[in-house]
């Protein structure tokens, strides 16, 4: 072949085939029974949006089983991760502050608050009086909501599965709704003088208002200041005066604190309690559903002994 007809073939390809990259990256279209990246902020958003995903999704979560939430810092790994994403799920009411930066640095990806329109309670004391507990999800009849807001979510982004996802939602509703009456009927069943949950952080007011307990704890929000000698003396004091059996912490903080409450009263550790986390596949706590159910095990078993 001549040399000059080879050379002008090469620059025709050489030239289709940097349109076509062009057009690729400035256009990129949905392949067909594709997944959409669903990224959220933790482990049980990120379960709930599995169960409503279905096959059809891929769910991420920012941080792995175990780990704190409150004061979580981001990583170059979040970003490279939420840059794959179609959306965005996270709590709100001020639990994530740390996302910001997150999603201000992709503003083009579609965000969803799955707590909005939830029924918010405010912390009664401490230094976050007056602002929004963010736990809502520890309601069964709150994380309907936040069920409900990510199927919404999933379909702005994903219409031709709309079916799909709402199919899933109407099912894993149903299945809450079971768990629901579950913890009513057990946590009802403790005896009157045995109906105050002592922890470390307050993460249970949106329990203890549904199902009849009352709530006392060391902190309001995990951080850095932890329990003052004025909330540990406090607690010590109120443990004694109602004979509380049993006091309880969180499976991502460290209970030194409240074991200082036990020394000081007739009260045992009555164990781990999961709330920002899930346990790991092999653990009491590997999905949304489990951890309400492992929870209030756990508060039976401690407050009945």
């Amino acid at each position: 072949m001549n040399r000059n007809i080879v050379i002008v073939v090469a620059i025709i390809l050489g030239l289709l085939l940097v349109i076509g990259l062009s057009l690729r990256s400035e256009a990129p279209l949905k392949v067909e029974n594709e997944k959409i990246v669903a990224l959220s902020t933790f482990t049980i958003l990120n379960d709930m949006v599995i169960e409503v995903g279905g096959d059809r999704v891929e769910a991420i979560s920012l941080t792995k089983p175990g780990a704190e939430i409150h004061g979580y810092e981001t990583t170059p790994g979040d970003l490279v991760q939420a840059s794959r994403a179609d959306i965005f799920f996270e709590n709100g009411l001020n639990l994530e502050l740390w996302a910001d930066k997150l999603r201000s640095s992709l503003p083009d990806m579609p965000s969803v608050i799955v707590s909005e329109g939830v029924e918010v309670m405010q912390i009664s004391k401490g230094s976050y009086e007056g602002k929004p507990n963010p736990h809502a999800w520890m309601s069964p009849k709150q994380g309907i909501i936040y069920i409900e807001n990510i199927r919404d979510g999933l379909i702005s982004v994903d219409p031709d599965n709309a079916e799909y996802f709402t199919a899933n939602a109407e099912a894993y509703i149903t299945q809450l709704s079971v768990v629901d009456m579950k913890l009513q009927e057990s946590l009802s069943g403790l005896p009157e003088n045995n109906r105050v949950l002592v922890t470390c952080e307050g993460a249970f007011s949106y329990l203890t208002n549904d199902y009849g307990l009352e709530e006392l704890y060391l902190w309001a929000i995990n951080d850095e200041s932890g329990g003052s000698p004025q909330d540990v003396a406090r607690v010590i004091d109120t443990v004694r005066e109602k004979q509380i059996p049993a006091v309880f912490c969180e499976s991502t903080v460290e209970p030194r604190i409240q074991q200082e409450v036990v020394d000081a009263t007739d009260a045992i550790l009555g164990g781990r309690l999961y709330v920002d986390s899930l346990s790991l596949a092999d653990g009491p706590a590997p999905t949304y559903l489990k951890l309400l159910e492992s929870t209030a095990d756990i508060i039976i078993n401690g407050l009945t002994k």
